[in-house]
This record gives C-alpha cells, structure tokens and sequence, in this order.
C-alpha cells in the first residue's frame, strides 16, 4: 500500500504549538478545535519556535473576575491574555500564555459590528495571541502596528480586514 507524503512543513508548524482548549461553557456556537489551531499558529511570529498555549472559553461571569482581578476593570471582557513571561522571549524556552476567551462577550460584539461569529472569534484569537508576543495598542503608533498586523495575518487566513469599519 502507498503511503501518503507528509507535508513537512505542516509537521513542523504542528510540532511549534502545543493548544491546550479548556471550554468552560455550554455554548454550542463554537470554532472547532481545527479552527483554533489554525488561527493561533498562523499568529505566531517568526521568531516563536515554539509555544504552549492554553484556550480557555469562559462565560461572562468567569471573565468578569479576571478582568477585575488582574486588570481591575470590573466588567467582562472580549479576550484576555496572560503571558509567563509578559511578551519578553526567555531564550530556549517557549512561550507560555493562556488565552481567555469570554463566549456571551464575544457573541455580542458579533452580533453589534454585522460579523460572523467564526470571524470575530479568528480576530480575537489573533489578536491575544500578538498580546501574548509582547505586542501592545496602549499607544496610537503601537495600535497602528498591531492593527496591521492582524490584519495582514487575517487576510492570509480568508477574513475581511477586523479595522475597515473604523478606517472610514
């Protein structure tokens, strides 16, 4: 019997990442565990080599807390991120980060910017995981770098540009 080839670059990318998904929730609305991965790895920068990533999908009261306790923002949230090492590499190490992710937030944005679920969600997922790299929108100059970047990464990916509404 034939073997089939393994595509060695989709090997390598697959042996960069370790996702861990943690659903918290009942939601049946989400990405699948494919979708996930390929949102995450496409995110990862080139000097990445490798990360161990946590995805966890919490309800609004779950991420409320952790707003409050780790950003002293008392209201739930799209995404949260929090990197071991605060975006700094730690040489030969990987990066390590959780990403939270809030379901009744996330389905509400959607609904109010005219998105498709899945399309918000591969945003969000991109845009904490440049949070968990060390990239930042504190400042105009940081944004316009970040905005740009997803961007670019969500267009390799088949998603329209997350910032057009706001660039009009």
């Amino acid at each position: 019997m034939k073997q089939a080839k393994r595509n060695p670059l989709r090997q390598r990318l697959a042996e960069r990442l370790d996702l861990t998904p943690d659903n918290r929730t009942d939601s049946a609305n989400l990405p699948t565990a494919a979708q996930w991965r390929r949102w995450v790895q496409a995110a990862l920068q080139p000097g990445v080599r490798q990360a161990q990533i946590s995805l966890v999908i919490v309800e609004a009261d779950e991420g409320q807390t952790l707003n409050r306790d780790y950003r002293h923002k008392d209201y739930a949230t799209n995404v949260l991120s929090f990197a071991l090492n605060e975006g700094e590499p730690l040489p030969g190490l990987p990066l390590f980060g959780d990403l939270v992710l809030c379901v009744p937030v996330v389905e509400r944005e959607a609904t109010e910017q005219n998105k498709s679920l899945e399309e918000h969600y591969a945003h969000l997922t991109v845009h904490g995981m440049l949070h968990l790299q060390g990239f930042d929108h504190e400042d105009d100059d940081e944004a316009e770098i970040m905005e740009t970047l997803e961007t670019a990464i969500l267009a390799k990916l088949g998603y329209a540009d997350p910032y057009a509404e706001e660039k009009h």
